[in-house]
């Protein structure tokens, strides 16, 4: 971006304004405006963009308060471009919606070198190449952080916007500006190019990160998680200043639109994508260095190469990443190769290998939910794993802790499934002394040490006890939630603290609480309170199908609570109903329907709705939720369906609601009788058993687009 003459003479001009006098006369300010300006774009570039900063903190910061105090004494000076016009001193209450000028895909999925090598193959096919013809690849980082869309217009950075969901996102141009990494303006118009789109990954670096949880740590706060979260939470912040605070940095990875005033296509001027990254770097992007974190690698073989020298490095890189990206480098060969609906044939993701360490199982302790299904809780030694500290990690069930030979004071090997999930995948018996301790499962209740019991043909201990603590705050939690009664602000905080306030005994108290005594409690206020009651009150007109669920029945999930609302007028009337009856209701199975012929034929729960119905919660059934017959034509009608993998274009639960609202089921496993599976990221063992039984596979997007028939 700077010749070396270039940054000499910004450099000795920084150190001469630093010994200049602030202007008083406008001539003379619109002058110094002017350098400050100029002077303080470099640093930035330097600091933020190379790493290599030539002034001191201090100098930096004096040369920049010089340029605030000049435009506020002269307001007509300052630039849009200005640095101190990156931050706005209005907090962003609400974020607009703004649509990509082109969508954003996901990328392919590889983890070993033959998919590589299946991925060259694909793109010769495409592209009509020999199959002995080499391709050139450009590989990057797939960095771990938050994805940004910046659009360009004359020059000037014009719009920034978060992935959202690849067809649009939140406009964040506010924060944007905020981060100093992000040119305000660049010279694409030299290019003959009037507007551009480039996306990027914003990242906080490790040790960055590392200094921010540590004074969070100091201040007695929450720390962030890992350095994914707050980036990606930074992007969202709602006051731009805090942008600094969090040191986020952001790598720009690709043209993805550029067009001249008339609207023409000015990409096809360039040729490759690595010249592309250049170009970038060149105007003052931060972009992955070549030869240090991007390659050109002439095929496909260089290119497995490099991947796995980036997974052997990837500790010791600054930024979190999670794989490499690889891209075809010529961009008419892209072009070519085309795109999915799902993602660009030219590019694939090469995913590191989930991370694996050892550690200490130091002690077991065991947690009652609101079911009151006892699950035990491994203590560890903290360890860092894949970006995670990592002290606890649940034990599923008795049965896990004695089919892997768990003990007390193992070394055991823990392993993030899909850097997510932490797992333990087995006890190092060979590393035993002798001190470690076998497992003895409690029979009494953790909580209010009442007998466990353990149902036949289940693997998990259960306290009954109606008055367990445990259960009812954990039934209050999840009645509130947002699944269920959705009371907005309704947390598991509020609900700890109105119990031991002794004002919460039953869900139905809930709709009684004594607003202004809550007013007065430690960290509340008339306001909060106030606040608390409308979403209280709004909640009592939520349809019956949400206060069926909400009730939190073993079995009895948020579709067939839906199922058996459309059969009744009242919820009450489900307590005239047999398990024989209830099973010729579809989808309605025999645990779901035992389930609820022993709750409603329980006086308790009879009472409580009566009382809930009386303090104004709604207990009937609208004529919306009645229950509507599935046209012959309906696109799955008496179709099953099976969903595997990382869905990416909609959550598991909407996805089984979707299937169910256009006739179909959504099953669990997969059988020679499912008409289809579809397949979200890393499908695994059920992708391979529907090929093998010839099940039609569908991507997300072709689910949609079968839905929309």
């Amino acid at each position: 971006m700077y010749t070396n003459k270039e940054q000499k003479e910004f450099f000795e001009a920084s150190k001469k304004l630093l010994q200049t006098p602030t202007a008083t006369g406008l001539e003379t300010a619109k002058e110094q405006v002017d350098k400050l300006t100029d002077v303080l774009v470099f640093h930035e570039w330097k600091y933020y963009v190379q790493d290599n900063p030539v002034l001191a903190d201090f100098e930096y910061d004096t040369l920049y308060k010089k340029l605030e105090e000049l435009e506020a004494h002269f307001p007509l000076l300052v630039r849009t471009t200005s640095p101190t016009q990156r931050v706005s001193n209005d907090l962003t209450e609400n974020f607009e919606t703004v649509v990509h000028l082109t969508p954003m895909l996901s990328l392919e999925n590889s983890y070993n070198a033959e998919d590589l090598a299946d991925f060259d193959a694909r793109v010769k096919k495409l592209t009509g190449l020999e199959t002995e013809q080499p391709i050139e690849y450009c590989v990057e980082p797939k960095f771990d952080g938050g994805t940004i869309v910046l659009v360009y217009e004359n020059d000037k950075l014009v719009r920034a916007a978060t992935r959202g969901n690849g067809i649009a996102g939140d406009d964040i141009i506010a924060n944007a500006k905020a981060i100093k990494s992000i040119p305000m303006r660049a010279n694409f118009s030299k290019f003959g190019i009037h507007k551009a789109e480039l996306r990027g990954e914003v990242l906080i670096k490790k040790t960055a990160f590392d200094k921010i949880n540590a004074k969070k740590t100091k201040e007695g706060v929450a720390v962030f998680a890992n350095p994914r979260n707050a980036a990606t939470g930074g992007l969202r912040l709602k006051d731009p200043k805090q942008i600094a605070e969090r040191a986020l940095e952001a790598f720009i990875f690709q043209v993805s639109y550029a067009t001249d005033e008339a609207g023409k296509d000015q990409l096809p001027q360039f040729e490759t994508h690595n010249e592309l990254i250049e170009l970038l770097s060149a105007e003052g992007f931060k972009v992955p260095k070549i030869d240090k974190e991007r390659a050109v690698c002439k095929d496909i073989a260089a290119v497995a190469k490099y991947c796995e020298k980036g997974e052997a490095e990837r500790e010791a890189y600054a930024y979190e990443i999670d794989g490499m990206v690889v891209k075809v480098n010529n961009l008419q060969l892209q072009a070519e190769c085309g795109m999915t609906n799902h993602h660009p044939r030219w590019a694939i993701a090469f995913k590191f290998k989930a991370k694996q360490a050892t550690t200490i199982l130091n002690d077991i302790e065991y947690q009652v939910g609101r079911t009151g299904a006892v699950t035990p809780v491994a203590r560890l030694q903290t360890v860092d794993l894949a970006g995670v500290k990592i002290s606890n990690v649940s034990l599923h069930n008795e049965d896990f802790i004695k089919e892997k030979d768990i003990r007390i004071g193992d070394t055991v090997l823990l392993e993030r499934a899909g850097d997510v999930i932490p797992y333990i995948v087995k006890s190092l018996s060979e590393l035993r002394d002798g001190t470690e301790k076998v497992v003895t499962y409690p029979t009494n209740c953790p909580v209010c040490e009442s007998d466990l019991e353990r149902p036949e043909g289940e693997s998990i201990w259960r306290c009954v006890s109606p008055t367990c603590e445990a259960q009812i705050i954990g039934r209050m939690v999840h009645f509130v939630s947002k699944n269920a009664m959705n009371i907005d602000g309704f947390g598991e905080a509020y609900i700890q603290a109105f119990y031991k306030e002794n004002m919460l005994h039953s869900l139905a108290d809930i709709y009684q609480l004594d607003y202004n005594r809550i007013a007065f409690l430690e960290g509340f206020g008339e306001r909060s309170a106030q606040k608390l009651q409308k979403a209280i009150e709004a909640s009592k007109q939520n349809p019956t199908h949400r206060l069926l669920y909400a009730l939190g029945l073993r079995f009895v999930g948020r579709t067939n609570s839906k199922i058996l609302v459309a059969e009744i007028d009242k919820l009450q009337d489900l307590a005239n109903w047999t398990v024989e009856q209830l099973c010729e209701l579809r989808d309605i199975g025999p645990k779901v329907a035992e389930q609820v012929v022993d709750s409603f034929s329980n006086p308790a729960v009879i009472e409580l709705l009566n009382q809930l119905e009386e303090l104004g919660v709604n207990t009937t059934t609208t004529e919306s939720e009645k229950k509507k017959e599935v046209a012959e034509d309906a696109p799955l009608a008496n179709k099953t369906i099976v969903f595997t993998g990382k869905l990416t274009k909609f959550s598991r639960d909407e996805a089984k609601e979707m299937a169910a609202n256009a006739g179909g089921k959504a099953v669990g496993s997969v059988s020679s009788k499912l008409s289809y599976l579809v397949a979200g990221e890393k499908a695994g063992s059920k992708l391979k058993k529907a090929q093998d039984l010839g099940i039609p596979v569908l991507t997300e997007q072709e689910f949609l687009d079968l839905l929309s028939q």
